[in-house]
């Protein structure tokens, strides 16, 4: 699993039937600087910290057949609070 933040919209007027709903973003990998598109089903958006599934473990999260894909966001990081 990766720490990112989400960097900018990827735009796809068209795409693979299998696919779910969802948005494709590109993400920055914390502390690597790496980048990658990552599918969105959670309604993240630019500059929000978020955790990436990577690989099949990706895929599988879906029901049926694994869509093809192997970076998802599964979750958002909230900021650290100051109590």
């Amino acid at each position: 699993m990766l720490q990112a933040r989400v960097i900018g919209n990827v735009w796809a007027t068209r795409r693979l039937e299998e696919l779910p709903s969802g948005a494709f973003l590109e993400v920055e990998v914390v502390g690597s600087g790496a980048r990658l598109v990552a599918f969105d089903i959670l309604g993240s958006g630019v500059g929000e910290i978020v955790l990436v599934a990577t690989g099949s473990v990706a895929a599988a999260w879906f029901p049926g057949k694994p869509p093809p894909l192997d970076a998802l966001i599964i979750g958002s990081i909230d900021p650290a609070s100051t109590a």
